[in-house]
């Protein structure tokens, strides 16, 4: 995540702080010295917050770990104001893993308060209403930490799908309902408590990171949704059947000068550079631009190109690709079989197919009432939107086909 810094890492896992949490501290150190006037008051307040989000490190690694158990990878950890955010490499496609990794972080917060509450009943009755025991500094930290993970429990297993309690949601749903479907019911559900959170955040004295709490559960809830769509939309069909073939190449002993006519003249933005019919390297849109102003547009293209790129194979499936480009921040994966390039796929070319999918999906009622159709295939199975995709980008057979 930009703007963060790596402060560590845990059980294989990087540990990420984004820039605005170290707004919150000062936040936080600036408001408790104003109230008392008294520097370790700050210190405190700046100690506890550090406190509460090594809870929230614990909570992130619960979901991370009970993932590892799946076979997904967790990317890293950061560290917001709002609370932690684990990028796992996808959610598991089983609605139950999907439960277990969703209600892993919050067990990790009931692990942890009842194991403060079991050690303050062992020493001390930390909770007793006696002030003479309530005035120590100890038991007041230790009962703050139990009721901060009390809250976090109840809090995130409030039904505001993308968090953890909406996950469980969806999870269940998905046990009797389509898994588009469960999400769509999900994500209105967390939007109608980002709704809440936000009204409730605007009433006087009430706490103003609701209102922020609200936004994020607003958009990841959209997000999600989308996210999920766009999967459905693309499952089941081959990256062969959606590559763009006319593409412009370049050789590695070119000038830029060249990339910069292929530029100019279409559509490309990315230019897979090939030498002796095989791949060797990439020259991108941004690194062309760069380049042009340190080097001049003399400078040959194998002293700017990349050699790192990432592919596809004309067999992979659209998911696969489109989890790529996502992966490496690019624009264009190049589509490449025993080291031949036989087009490429692009973020643009990903979209266009959404597009026609959802023309397919908003015609096919219609074509249905007028044909007499009944939406279904010879063998009596439904027709998808992806499986009607598949039929118009066959055609007649003239598109490339990989054996």
């Amino acid at each position: 995540m930009s703007w963060s810094w790596r402060m560590g890492r845990i059980a294989g896992i990087d540990i990420y702080v984004h820039v605005t949490f170290l707004l919150l501290l000062g936040y936080v150190g600036f408001t408790h010295y104003m109230a008392h006037r008294d520097p370790a008051e700050a210190v405190d307040g700046v100690l506890f917050i550090l406190a509460l989000f090594g809870v929230v490190v614990l909570h992130e690694l619960g979901h991370a770990l009970a993932a590892r158990r799946y076979g997904i990878a967790t990317r890293d950890i950061t560290l917001l104001p709002i609370g932690g955010v684990a990028r796992l490499e996808r959610m598991p496609e089983d609605p139950r893993q999907e439960l277990v990794v969703a209600i892993a972080g919050p067990l990790v917060n009931v692990v942890i308060a009842a194991g403060l509450y079991a050690g303050a009943r062992l020493g001390q009755d930390l909770f007793t209403l006696d002030e003479s025991i309530a005035a120590s500094a100890g038991a007041r930290f230790v009962s703050q930490m139990f009721w901060v993970n009390v809250s976090l429990v109840v809090f995130n297993l409030l039904p505001a799908f993308p968090m953890d309690g909406g996950r469980v949601l969806r999870a269940l749903l998905a046990m009797r309902l389509d898994y588009i479907r469960a999400t769509r019911i999900a994500a209105r559900i967390g939007q109608g408590m980002a709704v809440l959170f936000g009204l409730l955040g605007l009433l006087p004295g009430s706490n103003p990171f609701l209102v922020f709490i609200a936004l994020f559960v607003w958009l990841a809830a959209s997000q999600e949704a989308g996210m999920v769509e766009m999967r459905s939309a693309m499952d089941g069909i081959p990256v062969s059947r959606v590559m763009i073939t006319d593409v412009h190449t370049l050789r590695p002993d070119e000038p830029l000068s060249r990339a910069v006519e292929y530029l100019l003249a279409g559509f490309q933005q990315d230019f897979p550079v090939v030498e002796g019919g095989r791949l060797v390297g990439v020259l991108t849109r941004n690194d062309l631009a760069a380049a042009l102003g340190k080097y001049g547009p003399d400078a040959p293209v194998r002293d700017v190109m990349r050699t790192d790129f990432v592919t596809a194979d004309p067999r992979d499936m659209l998911q696969t690709a489109f989890a790529r480009l996502q992966d490496c921040n690019c624009h264009t994966l190049p589509v490449v079989q025993d080291g031949r390039l036989l087009g490429v796929v692009t973020a643009d070319n990903l979209a266009e197919v959404l597009m026609i999918q959802e023309a397919l999906r908003e015609a096919r009622p219609s074509r249905d009432r007028h044909a007499g159709g009944n939406g279904r295939s010879r063998d009596g199975a439904p027709l998808r939107p992806s499986d009607e995709l598949e039929r118009v980008l066959a055609g007649d057979g003239s598109r490339p086909k990989v054996i």
